[in-house]
């Protein structure tokens, strides 16, 4: 059980059966009447915001939340295939809660699947991952000296932002997070 008392961001409370992750908070003292706790929290079964008033001491249940690892197989339709590490169980998980992590699904990548009561919610991929280039423009001589850029489309589909020297076939180091490029991966 959690109390308003111990609010923060990122914490996961469970609110009338539902998991809701706080995005904000704000502890209020009036100056006359008990003082309450104004937060802003993400539904996480949909990702819709609201805004909800608690009076403080109000206390909430945890929400059965597990977070297993997952190896990526491959994609058929709307479905990404992901294989459970710990008994090798396969479960296909629908587009819309993989999310933005389809940019950086590629076979065996090891990733994070959040649940909510055996309910997939979401895939976590990791910090960095290595794509290759799959279309790209070729760079011409001279135009290194400006630091210009071009796109390339990586084999996830994903489209970024690289340096003029990049080629088809380089592997490269990409930053989930923002969806830029970081490096050139020798291998």
């Amino acid at each position: 059980m959690y109390d308003t008392k111990q609010f923060r961001k990122g914490l996961k409370i469970e609110v009338e059966g539902i998991p809701y992750d706080i995005v904000d908070f704000q502890l209020v003292s009036p100056g006359k009447g008990g003082s309450f706790v104004r937060t802003k929290l993400r539904n996480m079964l949909n990702t819709s915001v609201i805004e909800r008033t608690f009076k403080t001491g109000d206390k909430f249940n945890r929400p059965d939340l597990e977070q297993l690892e997952f190896q990526y197989l491959y994609r058929e339709g709307d479905h990404f295939y992901f294989m459970n590490q710990a008994n090798y169980e396969q479960m296909p998980i629908d587009k819309h809660v993989v999310g933005d992590a389809e940019n950086f699904l590629k076979e065996n990548l090891a990733v994070e699947i959040l649940f909510y009561n055996g309910k997939a919610l979401g895939v976590e991929v990791p910090m960095h991952v290595e794509l290759t280039v799959a279309t790209t423009e070729p760079g011409f001589k001279g135009d290194t000296a400006t630091g210009a850029q071009k796109p390339a489309k990586m084999e996830s589909g994903l489209v970024v932002n690289v340096p003029l020297h990049i080629k088809e076939g380089d592997v490269l180091r990409i930053d989930t997070r923002d969806h830029k490029y970081i490096e050139k991966v020798n291998k």
